[in-house]
């Protein structure tokens, strides 16, 4: 199979698992080792995951805009505006994550390679979603949400960099447990993403090679990624509007199963 097969069929994994909760960096590590792709798999990785950016600005666009406009015009104390307070909620949320990224960065690579700790990891994602039955409506938003509420599902964020333990997946559920609405807890989610994604490239943009010959899979990858991610996300929010987020597990469990299973013959 050529590179360019590949990364696309890479990019539709990434696509549709980046946001469907089931991890999308589990499903890398397993489809990585059956289409490898030549060049800087830095690289690579990176331009999938910037693929799956574009579909959150989009879909939140009007709320970005809103952060723009209450920051620069908007009416009343300022962390008392809708937009401002949704960013400094953001904000507030990305420095537990950048705290265990750049901290166990290495430990949480390591674990990459390691289809036993990424099995176990989707057992653990699949029985996180399955307790969101227990979880209410919520009826917290951007406008009270605590600030503490924050601060905890961006350290969940930040401990979802484990392969198999979905970020979506991990963050949404924090937030229902903590009282936030569901449509609510999905946005906080996505937009908590943006910071994560865009600093883990600054951090490897500087080490990157972007050979010619790379250029077309990387190209390949970081389109399909975004099609499918789209998609993807606008199927996700339709179960978390629906509240069943639950019926994942019975896809994460058996594929947990089968990683440990795999990893143990081998």
């Amino acid at each position: 199979m050529n590179d360019t097969l590949s990364a696309g069929i890479l990019g539709i994994v990434q696509g549709l698992t980046e946001f469907l909760p089931v991890s999308s960096s589990g499903h890398l590590v397993l489809f990585q080792s059956r289409l490898p792709v030549s060049g800087d798999t830095v690289a690579f990785d990176l331009g999938l995951h910037l693929g799956t950016l574009l579909p959150v600005l989009w879909v939140y666009r009007q709320d970005l805009i809103g952060v723009v406009r209450d920051s620069l015009q908007g009416s009343g104390p300022l962390l008392q505006r809708r937009g401002v307070r949704l960013m400094a909620l953001v904000v507030l949320g990305s420095i537990p994550t950048a705290a265990i990224g750049l901290s166990l960065e290495h430990v949480f690579e390591a674990m990459f390679s390691n289809t036993l700790s990424v099995g176990i990891a989707f057992g653990i994602t699949g029985t996180l979603l399955w307790l969101t039955r227990r979880a209410g409506q919520g009826s917290q938003d951007e406008t009270s949400m605590p600030w503490r509420s924050a601060l905890v599902i961006g350290l969940v964020q930040g401990l979802a960099i484990t392969p198999g333990i979905s970020r979506s997946g991990s963050t949404i559920a924090a937030a229902m447990f903590l009282g936030i609405e569901r449509e609510a807890a999905a946005k906080y989610s996505f937009l908590l993403s943006i910071p994560a994604i865009l600093g883990a490239f600054v951090l490897k943009a500087g080490g990157l090679d972007l050979g010619a010959g790379n250029l077309v899979p990387l190209l390949t990858g970081f389109l399909t990624a975004a099609i499918t991610g789209y998609l993807a996300l606008r199927l996700l929010l339709r179960f978390v509007r629906s509240g069943s987020l639950d019926k994942f597990a019975f896809y994460l469990w058996p594929l947990a199963a089968a990683s440990i299973g795999l990893s143990l013959a081998a």
